[in-house]
């Protein structure tokens, strides 16, 4: 058997700035839950309130046997969702009414203030990291060189082939390995340059301060409620994205792969059939 091909994959400010967004985002997801656990609802327009029509709701109901039922309602559809959304177990074992259970909040029990003061604290340092990181990208080309694809990427019957080996856990090897393939540079670009931004700025349109300085992102988003919900499901889209993207470092090797963003050193997987 011979011997891997070692090559210098991740740059010390790249694994720096990776692990401290990694805290970040995780930090910044479970306070944003909490925010929303204050009103599991979420509306279009400007304005939201109980009276009004939700498009997607946590709430608990009581059921005939008189615990009370968690429910997911997405425009006319419902699933239940004890156990985990809606109603979940308290700290005393006891089911209790709650959007989000308390293990996936910061802080766990229903403090509202806490969780901003944790949300918008981790979101400004998560903004001003990643910014630096795609600053720092673009002086020294790294997004230019390896995340944007090259003109015979963007051909669909490459992607296609990319999407196929990936459904069959047919990881790039060998020379291949070097560089990331399109899937990975398109799903990299659209948190960077899409789903990022667009968390923000939604943010920042919830915002009455900045609503009163920018009254166009209102106009923009198509009022608060819009802004919240887009904000909402962009936030899900990444917590997806997180999902996939551990389950392919699992698949692909997680030695390898996480010593690649540890030391920066990355051991280039063996052909197959060598």
């Amino acid at each position: 058997m011979s011997t891997p091909t070692i090559i210098y994959r991740h740059s010390l400010a790249t694994r720096l700035m990776h692990w401290l967004n990694a805290l970040c985002v995780f930090l910044v997801l479970m306070s944003g839950l909490q925010i929303f656990n204050a009103h599991p609802r979420l509306y279009w327009g400007q304005a939201g309130a109980n009276a009004d029509r939700a498009i997607l709701e946590i709430t608990a109901r009581d059921s005939a046997n008189g615990q009370p039922q968690g429910v997911l309602r997405i425009g006319n559809h419902e699933l239940t969702t004890t156990g985990v959304l809606g109603v979940s177990q308290g700290a005393g074992g006891e089911l209790a009414a709650r959007g989000f259970p308390s293990w996936a909040t910061i802080p766990s029990l229903q403090d509202l203030a806490t969780g901003r003061r944790w949300h918008f604290f981790f979101a400004w340092l998560l903004v001003i990291n990643s910014a630096l990181y795609i600053l720092i990208g673009f002086v020294t080309r790294h997004i230019q060189k390896d995340l944007i694809p090259s003109s015979g990427q963007w051909r669909l019957g490459n992607i296609a082939k990319d999407f196929w080996d990936h459904l069959r856990l047919r990881f790039p090897s060998g020379e291949a390995a070097r560089h990331y393939n399109v899937l990975q540079k398109l799903a990299y670009l659209g948190v960077l340059f899409v789903l990022a931004p667009l968390i923000l700025a939604t943010g920042l349109t919830m915002s009455p301060g900045i609503d009163a300085g920018y009254p166009w992102l209102l106009s923009l988003f198509g009022g608060r409620q819009s802004a919240r919900t887009i904000h909402f499901l962009s936030a899900m889209t990444v917590v997806a994205f997180i999902a996939i993207h551990l389950i392919m470092v699992v698949l692909a090797g997680p030695i390898n792969e996480l010593r690649s963003m540890i030391t920066g050193r990355y051991a280039l997987p063996q052909e197959r059939g060598k």
